[in-house]
Protein backbone atom coordinates (compact mmCIF):
# COMPACT_ATOMS: atom_id res chain seq x y z
CA UNK A 1 0.00 0.00 0.00
CA UNK A 2 1.24 3.25 -1.00
CA UNK A 3 1.96 6.22 1.82
CA UNK A 4 2.40 8.84 -0.59
CA UNK A 5 -0.40 9.27 -2.21
CA UNK A 6 -3.97 8.63 0.54
CA UNK A 7 -6.19 9.68 -2.21
CA UNK A 8 -5.49 7.08 -4.66
CA UNK A 9 -5.38 4.62 -1.77
CA UNK A 10 -9.19 5.22 -0.66
CA UNK A 11 -10.54 5.47 -4.46
CA UNK A 12 -8.64 1.86 -5.02
CA UNK A 13 -10.77 0.72 -1.43
CA UNK A 14 -13.37 1.72 -2.76
CA UNK A 15 -13.79 0.57 -6.47
CA UNK A 16 -12.06 -2.90 -4.79
CA UNK A 17 -14.97 -2.93 -2.56
CA UNK A 18 -17.84 -2.17 -5.18
CA UNK A 19 -16.15 -4.82 -7.47
CA UNK A 20 -16.25 -7.29 -4.53
CA UNK A 21 -20.12 -6.44 -4.02
CA UNK A 22 -19.15 -5.40 -0.36
CA UNK A 23 -21.83 -3.25 1.63
CA UNK A 24 -19.24 -1.07 3.44
CA UNK A 25 -15.59 -0.07 3.60
CA UNK A 26 -13.10 1.57 6.18
CA UNK A 27 -11.64 4.49 5.72
CA UNK A 28 -8.21 6.07 7.64
CA UNK A 29 -9.82 9.96 8.11
CA UNK A 30 -8.77 12.68 6.71
CA UNK A 31 -10.69 16.23 6.04
CA UNK A 32 -10.23 15.47 2.18
CA UNK A 33 -11.00 12.37 2.57
CA UNK A 34 -14.22 13.37 3.89
CA UNK A 35 -15.09 16.09 1.83
CA UNK A 36 -14.65 13.48 -1.15
CA UNK A 37 -16.88 11.66 0.34
CA UNK A 38 -19.59 13.96 1.15
CA UNK A 39 -19.30 15.11 -2.83
CA UNK A 40 -19.67 10.70 -3.24
CA UNK A 41 -23.08 10.75 -0.86
CA UNK A 42 -24.40 14.14 -2.81
CA UNK A 43 -24.10 12.72 -6.21
CA UNK A 44 -25.68 9.50 -5.38
CA UNK A 45 -22.36 6.94 -6.16
CA UNK A 46 -22.68 5.94 -2.13
CA UNK A 47 -25.42 5.11 -0.06
CA UNK A 48 -24.16 6.90 3.28
CA UNK A 49 -21.09 7.31 5.43
CA UNK A 50 -20.24 8.18 8.92
CA UNK A 51 -17.46 8.81 11.12
CA UNK A 52 -16.43 6.04 13.30
CA UNK A 53 -14.27 5.94 16.78
CA UNK A 54 -13.37 1.96 17.44
CA UNK A 55 -10.99 1.16 19.36
CA UNK A 56 -9.21 4.41 20.05
CA UNK A 57 -8.65 4.77 16.71
CA UNK A 58 -11.03 6.42 13.93
CA UNK A 59 -12.62 5.40 10.86
CA UNK A 60 -15.01 6.54 8.07
CA UNK A 61 -17.24 3.99 7.12
CA UNK A 62 -18.56 4.21 3.20
CA UNK A 63 -21.89 2.47 2.74
CA UNK A 64 -21.80 1.48 -0.98
CA UNK A 65 -24.62 1.58 -3.66
CA UNK A 66 -26.04 -0.99 -5.67
CA UNK A 67 -28.78 -0.74 -8.18
CA UNK A 68 -31.61 -3.52 -8.52
CA UNK A 69 -29.78 -5.92 -10.45
CA UNK A 70 -26.82 -6.02 -7.58
CA UNK A 71 -24.22 -3.64 -9.96
CA UNK A 72 -22.59 -1.38 -8.66
CA UNK A 73 -23.50 2.36 -8.66
CA UNK A 74 -19.30 3.55 -9.41
CA UNK A 75 -18.61 2.21 -12.55
CA UNK A 76 -15.45 4.08 -13.02
CA UNK A 77 -13.18 5.86 -10.07
CA UNK A 78 -10.23 7.58 -11.45
CA UNK A 79 -7.17 9.77 -9.86
CA UNK A 80 -6.18 12.85 -11.66
CA UNK A 81 -3.75 14.50 -10.20
CA UNK A 82 -0.66 12.67 -8.63
CA UNK A 83 1.52 13.20 -6.19
CA UNK A 84 4.42 13.25 -8.70
CA UNK A 85 2.68 15.25 -11.28
CA UNK A 86 0.03 17.82 -10.11
CA UNK A 87 -2.96 18.95 -12.82
CA UNK A 88 -4.71 21.47 -12.61
CA UNK A 89 -7.58 23.34 -14.96
CA UNK A 90 -9.49 26.79 -14.73
CA UNK A 91 -13.11 26.86 -15.03
CA UNK A 92 -13.18 27.91 -18.55
CA UNK A 93 -11.16 24.48 -19.17
CA UNK A 94 -12.59 22.21 -16.82
CA UNK A 95 -12.90 18.65 -18.23
CA UNK A 96 -16.54 16.97 -18.88
CA UNK A 97 -16.27 13.15 -17.70
CA UNK A 98 -18.52 11.23 -20.34
CA UNK A 99 -20.28 14.66 -21.71
CA UNK A 100 -21.48 15.51 -18.02
CA UNK A 101 -23.14 11.84 -16.92
CA UNK A 102 -20.07 11.37 -14.88
CA UNK A 103 -18.21 13.66 -12.17
CA UNK A 104 -15.22 15.44 -11.89
CA UNK A 105 -14.00 16.38 -8.43
CA UNK A 106 -11.87 19.71 -8.03
CA UNK A 107 -9.89 21.06 -4.72
CA UNK A 108 -10.25 25.11 -5.51
CA UNK A 109 -9.70 27.79 -3.08
CA UNK A 110 -13.74 27.27 -2.13
CA UNK A 111 -12.69 24.08 -1.14
CA UNK A 112 -13.78 20.48 -2.23
CA UNK A 113 -16.70 20.64 -5.30
CA UNK A 114 -17.46 19.10 -8.04
CA UNK A 115 -16.32 20.26 -11.88
CA UNK A 116 -20.23 21.97 -12.90
CA UNK A 117 -19.94 23.87 -9.26
CA UNK A 118 -16.97 25.26 -10.16
CA UNK A 119 -17.62 26.05 -13.51
CA UNK A 120 -20.79 27.79 -11.71
CA UNK A 121 -18.41 29.37 -9.35
CA UNK A 122 -16.25 30.69 -11.56
CA UNK A 123 -13.20 28.99 -9.86
CA UNK A 124 -10.43 26.82 -10.86
CA UNK A 125 -8.09 24.19 -8.98
CA UNK A 126 -6.50 20.91 -9.14
CA UNK A 127 -8.37 17.96 -10.34
CA UNK A 128 -8.71 15.43 -7.74
CA UNK A 129 -10.56 12.49 -9.71
CA UNK A 130 -13.29 11.65 -11.84
CA UNK A 131 -16.04 9.20 -11.03
CA UNK A 132 -18.67 7.80 -13.42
Amino acid sequence: MSLSDPIADMLTKIRNASMARHEKVDLTPSKLKLEIVKILKTEGYIKNFKKINQDGKNYIRVFLKYDKDNRSVIHGLMRISKPGRRIYAGYKTMPRILNGYGTIIVTTSAGVITGAKAVESKVGGELICSVW
